[in-house]
């Protein structure tokens, strides 16, 4: 039996819509919710951490950035990918309000340098609403090391899949991607991690998605290329559980989707949300030392 567990933020007047379209996510939250958890009995957890849009009304009303622009930014499809996992965390706010995969000190968009060059606001933040954001990042981490361990006293090891996507054309919807040997369409990030005490579960991982058959084909598999896992989540997990988490920090590049519409391809999108739950006994597998 699965507990949700929603953490409730500032009120808003509105809740803000994902995409423009019929798009229906797997967590539907109210216009108060921080994040979403599910519990379950499994050793693997799936995180969307970017995949919210909420913002509040005092946040929204002094952003510049408009909401087709922020909304790009943003890792959009990711909770449904994790949807099938019995143990998530998905979060609602969105990355501009306050971005939980940053350092505290560098959580808030406040420069345009801190947020791809983008002019976010009309007028710096104030400190008591830049305080209000930042307490969601400090309650969001002291419920995940609380979360992650009960999992760990349940299981001895666990593995985080901190599932992202990234954007790959950024010059506009009819310029030329980026390099696709710059770009893989799987981007597996282990930058944070003792990369030879979880030889064994990032080598289990990597093989089982190159060799995972999507739609007929195999996926473009690289570590450490288009992002090497240096975000904060990966970083606290590896700190704080260094011998018993592994975090790998997942960027699905926006080959599901069109990154400037937001229309996605639900063949794609349903096909990843196979391979991340087709990915569990895999892990589990090696968190026993199964031969």
């Amino acid at each position: 039996m699965w507990n949700d567990n929603v953490s409730s933020a500032l009120s808003e007047a509105d809740a803000r819509s994902r995409w423009p379209m019929n798009n229906e996510p797997i967590t539907k939250p109210n216009e108060h919710a921080w994040w979403t958890t599910r519990r379950g009995a499994s050793a693997v957890v799936g995180t969307a951490i970017h995949d919210g849009s909420l913002v509040r009304d005092d946040i929204a009303a002094q952003m510049s950035i408009t909401d087709d622009d922020r909304l790009r930014e943003e890792d959009p499809f990711t909770a449904e990918m994790i949807g099938d996992l019995p143990n998530q965390v998905i979060v609602h706010r969105s990355r501009f309000e306050v971005d939980l995969n940053r350092p505290r000190d560098g959580a808030i968009y406040v420069r345009p340098e801190q947020a791809w060059g983008m002019r976010i606001w009309r007028e710096p933040p104030s400190s008591n609403s830049i305080d209000q954001s930042l307490r969601v990042h400090e309650s969001y981490y002291s419920m995940l090391e609380s979360y992650l361990r009960d999992i760990e006293a349940q299981h001895g090891q666990f593995v985080v899949l901190d599932v992202h996507s990234y954007n790959h054309r950024r010059d506009g919807p009819s310029a030329k991607p980026s390099p696709a040997a710059d770009a893989p369409e799987v981007n597996i990030g282990t930058f944070s991690m003792d990369r030879d005490r979880w030889r064994a579960v990032v080598d289990a991982f990597s093989s089982y998605v190159r060799e995972f058959d999507f739609l007929g084909r195999r996926l473009d598999v690289g570590e450490n290329i288009a992002f090497q896992g240096r975000g904060e989540q990966t970083r606290f997990i590896h700190e704080r559980f260094p011998s018993t988490g592994c975090a790998l920090a997942i960027e699905f590049k926006k080959f599901f989707m069109d990154e400037w519409t937001g229309v996605p391809d639900r063949r794609a999108v349903a096909a990843l949300r196979n391979l991340i739950s087709g990915s569990v006994p895999v892990l589990e597998k090696v968190l026993k030392g199964a031969p």
